[in-house]
């Protein structure tokens, strides 16, 4: 907890250097300096990274109704860590972070870069990616598949030779599908005659087919799928970086599991649709969560029968299965080099999916678990002591940068926000490890200002638009209760009365009961220490906008919480 002085200073500092970077964020990335690093040791590890888009952590944890083989026989052999966040639940501020090292306060990027709306299109000028550094060291660099950091960020911005050239959200891919569906929607026949299976019906919007079973393209099913061609490029270039003999990093990263829910024939038949079971919290009708929560399940995914909504999730699955089929590919074609013992692998995902959770459906403004959390999974023969652990520290997105470095043994020429999992990999249990993770939603095109922290037993959204949330993780895992919904009723009776608020009255509004009154002051004074230290500016005590109930000044005030053990 940092005092009231250096908090207020800190508050200060961030607003001067965000407005800087907002001025600043057009520059070039390529004119960027890279600061010099040590050489590589001798026998410094590779890195072989594999980032599918939008998967749920939850699918590749052990007792995951996903049929896996790969990443079952990968988990014996590795450390996975169960509570890895990212955020924002949204491609490019997630992935920023990845590369970074830093939270999306920090490095600037905070909604889709590719549309016209983006708060900030690129990082803040300056912002570093862990991947110069591993090259100027003198490892070889091979990036293949989807960036999405910056609207002007290649893989070569980052250090990386492009190994594909195959960008699937460029901003020029972006333009032209817009104006497509923008050419769509005035000409379809909106004079719908019937649904189809997994359609979602938007007048003027065009529709939406939510999933899809494609026919099989080839003996795997997939050959020539963009992420099958993303996969042999960074394999191909895993291969010949190998023979060089040389320390050599290659990241894959592919559509993964991102909507539309289409998969191959094959991958679907795996799943009996009559076995699928909805999520737990899919009974949530919203009643006590934000209104936008509930407009998006009523107004959409509702048209989708319970069927239809097991229909979905077992494509997404099938999507997952087929993602864990590449990935054994790509472990194969490691073997067959001779640096398999000394190669660092990475199973991460830049967000998660909602899954049906809540009855929701990809990823967006509502705070729950599911898009929030992401794969994080570590296999190092030569690094890692007793392989096949399970680890259930807060991971944060920002950790990777700090841990690969470590790793390496190349130290960062800047100060990164992320934390080492250098200690979890050697079986040891930091004493300063983080009690809480944060996020920082900012929205995409529909704009909002949400904070969540998120401790082992508590939850707390702090909503700009809506009423906020709390929840006790311990009773209520599936997020199902939301404990701060005010009663509506009983503060409706008293504005109707005309007494104002009296002077012995509580505040701040809404009222929570004994203990939970307190845990929700110690959130909030985590969140605003948090937003201090790292250039988060949430501070306008504007009458409009100051609507957390407790604002900046709590957060260079400890506030306790009692043990509940």
């Amino acid at each position: 907890m940092i005092d009231r002085r250096k908090f207020l200073a800190a508050a200060a500092g961030a607003g001067v250097a965000a407005a800087a970077g907002v001025r600043a964020h057009a520059a070039s990335f390529s004119e960027q300096e890279v600061p010099a690093s040590t050489p590589a040791r001798h026998g410094a590890p590779n890195v072989l990274i594999f980032m599918p888009d939008q998967q749920n952590g939850a699918t590749v944890l052990p007792g995951s109704p996903v049929i896996k083989p790969n990443m079952d026989r990968f988990l014996k052999e590795a450390v996975a860590f169960n509570s890895a966040h990212c955020p924002a639940p949204h491609c490019c501020p997630s992935r920023a972070s990845f590369m970074s090292g830093l939270y999306p306060s920090e490095h600037g990027v905070f909604n889709n870069v590719t549309t016209d709306t983006a708060i900030h299109p690129n990082p803040f000028p300056g912002t570093p990616f862990w991947g110069q550094w591993l090259r100027a060291a003198g490892y070889q660099m091979g990036y293949a598949g989807k960036l999405h950091v910056g609207r002007d960020v290649t893989p070569e911005t980052c250090g990386f030779e492009n190994l594909s050239h195959l960008e699937q959200d460029s901003l020029a891919a972006n333009e032209n599908k817009k104006a497509e569906q923008w050419q769509r929607a005035r000409q379809e026949d909106h004079a719908f005659a019937q649904r189809e299976k997994g359609e979602i019906l938007r007048p003027e919007w065009t529709n939406l087919q939510l999933y899809k079973t494609q026919p099989d393209d080839g003996p795997r099913a997939y050959e020539n799928s963009p992420d099958y061609k993303i996969m042999q490029a960074g394999i191909a270039g895993m291969k010949r970086m190998a023979a060089a003999g040389k320390p050599w990093c290659v990241m894959i990263s592919n559509s993964g599991g991102h909507d539309p829910y289409n998969a191959p024939q094959k991958f679907v038949d795996m799943y009996d649709l009559a076995k699928i079971e909805l999520p737990a919290s899919y009974a949530d009708m919203l009643d006590d969560k934000p209104r936008v929560y509930q407009r998006q399940r009523y107004q959409y995914w509702s048209q989708l029968s319970d069927n239809e909504q097991r229909d979905s999730l077992r494509h997404y699955w099938a999507k997952c299965t087929m993602q864990d089929a590449l990935f054994g590919e790509m472990l194969q074609a490691l073997e067959h080099t001779a640096d398999a013992d000394n190669t660092i692998v990475i199973y991460v995902s830049d967000h998660g999916d909602y899954a049906a959770a809540h009855g929701l459906w990809m990823k967006g403004v509502p705070a729950f678990h599911e898009a929030y959390h992401i794969p994080a999974v570590v296999r190092w023969p030569r690094g890692i002591q007793q392989p096949g652990r399970q680890v259930d520290a807060l991971v944060d997105q920002a950790d990777w940068a700090s841990t690969i470095l470590e790793a390496c043994g190349i130290e960062p020429r800047k100060k990164l926000s992320g934390m080492s999992l250098m200690p979890w990999l050697q079986n040891k249990t930091p004493s300063n490890w983080r009690q809480a993770s944060f996020t920082q939603l900012n929205g995409v095109e529909l704009y909002y200002t949400q904070r969540a922290i998120v401790t082992k037993d508590w939850k707390y959204v702090y909503n700009g638009f809506d009423y906020d949330e709390l929840y006790d993780l311990r009773n209520d895992p599936h997020e199902m209760h939301n404990l701060a919904f005010p009663d509506l009723a009983a503060k409706r009776s008293a504005v109707q009365s005309g007494n104002g608020l009296a002077r012995d009255a509580s505040v701040p509004w809404p009222p929570l009961p004994g203990e939970l009154q307190q845990v929700r002051k110690h959130l909030l004074s985590l969140m605003w220490s948090f937003a201090a230290e790292h250039r988060d500016t949430i501070f306008n005590p504007y009458g409009t906008v100051a609507l957390a109930p407790y604002g900046f000044g709590l957060g260079s005030k400890p506030v306790p919480l009692l043990d509940r053990d």
